[in-house]
């Protein structure tokens, strides 16, 4: 049953959206994996930043797609949390995991050993629109405890408008995705990272929009 409200609510909601209001351009659709296990990289500046990369994949996909998100914030009330597990199919991350037994980052580990595709914010929050910010050390770990796995860094420009940090309005504004090349692990924390960093990089220039006001 939650399948079909997942389905429902993509194929009659956010699809739309994304089309309509958004106007959804997809830059390379071709590099996006055709199944998992996977690791989708993006920049993270507004509450649709999940949504839209599960929209670019066919609603049969959808049981497949888990994005990685913040127990604390999504557990606040059942019906978020029920959404959130039902229908965004999240993993969701203790940040305040203290235990040795249980490492924060163990539901994304068995996730990629089921042969999922998970999306990943290693910004950790969102951040300044269309500005990339530091990443953080989880997604090395990640990379490094699955180096079979392709990592495929994803920019996506435009939501940093049209639902900002801090607003409940969506704005209609022009939405561009950029998908790179997939990464492999580098043997070496340091180097992937940089590489990783360097490749989300080259996708935030190649639209060479304007800065915004």
């Amino acid at each position: 049953m939650n399948k079909l409200f997942q389905g429902l609510f993509f194929a009659l909601v956010v699809r739309p959206v994304m089309l309509i209001v958004l106007g959804l351009n997809l830059r390379r659709r071709e590099l996006l994996p055709a199944g998992g296990p996977a690791v989708l990289v993006a920049n993270h500046n507004s509450h649709l930043d999940a949504v839209t990369l599960m929209s670019l994949f066919p609603l049969r996909m959808l049981p497949q797609l888990r994005p990685v998100a913040a127990q604390d914030y999504f557990f606040r009330n059942p019906l978020l949390k029920w959404f959130a597990l039902h229908i965004m199919g999240i993993l969701p991350l203790d940040r305040k995991v203290k235990s040795t037994r249980k490492h924060p980052l163990e539901g994304i580990n068995l996730a990629l050993e089921r042969g999922e595709i998970v999306i990943v914010f290693p910004e950790g929050s969102r951040g300044t629109p269309e500005e990339l910010g530091d990443f953080k050390a989880g997604i090395a770990h990640i990379a490094k405890k699955n180096p079979q796995v392709p990592v495929i860094p994803i920019f996506m420009h435009g939501l940093g408008k049209a639902l900002p940090k801090g607003e409940a309005l969506l704005v209609p504004f022009f939405l561009d995705v950029f998908v790179g090349e997939a990464i492999d692990w580098q043997d070496d924390k340091e180097a992937f990272m940089e590489k990783l960093s360097s490749r989300m990089s080259a996708l935030a220039k190649e639209g060479n929009f304007s800065p915004w006001e």
